[in-house]
């Protein structure tokens, strides 16, 4: 009895490995049928990226054009523009050629570029292209159309765009000006840019690539690309102190952009001093004053306000200014200050340079130096001829009086 049991507990044993080691068979069988390739054996499909788009009178089209392959056969698919209205110009590209059929793996798709670009004589309107595509064998076709809708331009909305952090600049008339410009080319297609401005009567005004001293008139770029253009300003030496606008046009073709710049000029601050004579050098005695006449001149072209004087010179010494400050002086004015100077009690016979400067308005400014030479009093040339008289007497006597013994 117990024989059996073991007997009939092998058997099952053995069903159960069976089931076991049949059943990965069986789900990799269902799992096949699920990833069983369901498309078609050939097939293909040629379409443009868009089916209706819409531009400004004068745009070209880009965009890609798809060459699709449906089947589990490798094709290759030949495909034309059967359409195209006129005047316009349409291309198919790539890898830098013109293609009219490409090899297409089974289940892939491949790209080319697609341009359509009108003439001058394509106005607004519907215009409706048609692609074909096919096989080798001309068993298996397909056909697409693209709608193209061209709008009259919208006023500002060319392909060119300037932009700048700083449309205006502040500086003196002997300045000179750097704006910096950013142009960009919105448009897909390498352009040439033509550089012009307008400006004030005898205004120097170039063109230089950014960090560059060459002159340009013109500049290319790449579609979609942005390149800094420099605007250099020269206003003539006699501009009066005002606003200038500066009219910055850049075109190519029809399409054109502006840029309004500004500088504002402030004039010259230029300072000239000295004394009238022409001399610089001036005489005193220890503790005395000595006057000096100091003129101050505006050889600027604006009206320079709020001039102060002050001075370096040795130790203890005074140096003082009448008037302490001049008010206002308009371009070409003059004036004359009286500058006391005068030495330390302890200063010794000998030369010094004292320095007389004068500080007007945005850094115009003069140093005058004086050559001052300090001699000693005339009492005291007295005082020592008195001693020596007196020492001569002392010695005289001296001699007398040895002489009597």
């Amino acid at each position: 009895m117990e024989l059996i049991r073991m007997k009939q507990g092998l058997i099952f044993l053995t069903v159960v490995i069976c089931i076991s080691l049949l059943s990965p068979f069986s789900g990799f069988s269902s799992e096949d049928k699920e990833k069983k390739d369901l498309r078609p054996e050939r097939g293909i499909a040629v379409y443009p990226e868009f089916s209706t788009v819409s531009v400004a009178k004068g745009e070209s089209v880009r965009m890609d054009l798809t060459l699709e392959n449906k089947g589990r056969t490798d094709e290759t698919i030949e495909v034309k523009i059967s359409t195209i209205p006129k005047g316009w110009k349409a291309t198919m590209k790539g890898g830098g050629f013109l293609v009219g059929g490409m090899y297409v793996a089974n289940g892939k798709s491949r790209n080319l570029s697609l341009t359509l670009e009108p003439d001058k004589t394509v106005g607004p309107g519907t215009y409706t292209f048609q692609f074909d595509g096919q096989t080798a064998d001309g068993k298996f076709t397909s056909t697409h159309k693209l709608t193209v809708t061209v709008q009259e331009r919208v006023p500002g909305a060319d392909d060119i765009q300037i932009t700048t952090s700083y449309p205006v600049l502040r500086g003196q008339t002997d300045a000179r000006f750097e704006f910096s410009l950013e142009v960009l080319n919105k448009s897909d297609t390498d352009r040439t840019f033509n550089l012009a401005a307008i400006g004030p009567e005898k205004w120097e005004i170039n063109f230089k690539p950014a960090y560059e001293a060459k002159q340009i008139s013109s500049l290319r770029m790449k579609g979609g690309q942005s390149q800094t253009v420099a605007v250099e300003v020269s206003p003539p030496r006699e501009a009066k102190a005002g606003e200038y606008p500066i009219l910055v046009r850049i075109s190519s073709g029809e399409q054109k952009a502006e840029a309004k710049l500004m500088v504002v000029l402030t004039g010259i601050y230029k300072l000239d001093a000295g004394t009238p004579t022409g001399i610089l050098s001036v005489e005193t005695m220890v503790g005395k004053p000595a006057i000096v006449s100091l003129f101050v001149k505006n050889n600027g072209s604006a009206v320079n306000r709020n001039i102060s004087f002050s001075s370096f010179k040795p130790e203890n010494w005074e140096v003082k200014f009448n008037p302490e400050k001049l008010e206002a002086l308009e371009p070409g004015a003059l004036k004359q200050v009286e500058v006391t100077i005068t030495p330390a009690k302890e200063a010794l016979v000998g030369d010094y340079s004292v320095g007389l400067m004068v500080d007007g308005e945005r850094g115009s400014s003069k140093t005058v130096e004086l050559r001052t030479t300090v001699r000693a009093s005339t009492a005291w040339g007295w005082i020592g001829i008195g001693i020596i008289v007196f020492v001569i007497a002392g010695l005289c006597a001296l001699f007398i009086w040895l002489g009597r013994r």
